[in-house]
């Protein structure tokens, strides 16, 4: 069962969470799926996501990248939910660490990813700690970024967006994600 460790509402009316547990299980409108620029959904998040969610996941994958190429970082792509309870996986193209301006590409994958979920007319979206599983981004960076690039997100933008979700699995994650919150933002109930 999923926990929501701290909440904080923005000025704009969203409500941020971080929640420690399985995003598969998440009852949102859509996920993002931590992926590769291809869709292969071989490891990691991706993986998982795809083996819970069913073969029309990778499927409905296959079929995008077949149509629109190669998916940037700045420009997710998105299929059915499959099997999941969420009705969306948005696949964001998280940055490799190592490869050159990673900063940039999480931040463009993040607010991609929020876009898409405006698109889709999500109310609804959780999100895992992009990159920071097998393409090593630093988790403490990478918490600041996420978590900077989803209120800057509400700040620019008009969105339907209520509920953003980080849902983080594994204790050092979260660790690092409430250390991030909590400093920039002050605890919160």
């Amino acid at each position: 069962m999923n926990t929501v460790l701290v909440e904080k509402k923005l000025l704009s009316n969203q409500t941020i969470q971080i929640v420690q547990g399985d995003i598969t299980t998440e009852e949102v409108d859509a996920i993002v799926n931590a992926a590769n620029e291809f869709l292969q959904h071989g490891g990691g998040v991706a993986r998982t996501i795809s083996k819970k969610g069913g073969s029309a996941i990778q499927k409905e994958s296959d079929a995008w990248v077949l149509k629109h190429g190669r998916v940037p970082h700045a420009n997710p792509a998105w299929t059915s939910g499959g099997n999941l309870p969420a009705k969306y996986v948005i696949h964001a193209v998280g940055p490799v660490w190592g490869d050159g301006d990673e900063d940039h590409k999480l931040e463009a994958a993040l607010t991609g990813s929020l876009h898409v979920a405006d698109e889709l007319k999500c109310t609804s979206v959780a999100l895992p700690a992009i990159s920071t599983g097998i393409y090593g981004f630093p988790k403490d960076r990478a918490a600041e970024i996420i978590l900077s690039a989803i209120e800057k997100f509400f700040a620019d933008n008009s969105s339907g967006l209520k509920t953003v979700k980080l849902v983080l699995y594994d204790q050092p994650t979260v660790d690092v994600f409430l250390r991030s919150w909590n400093d920039k933002r002050g605890k919160s109930s």
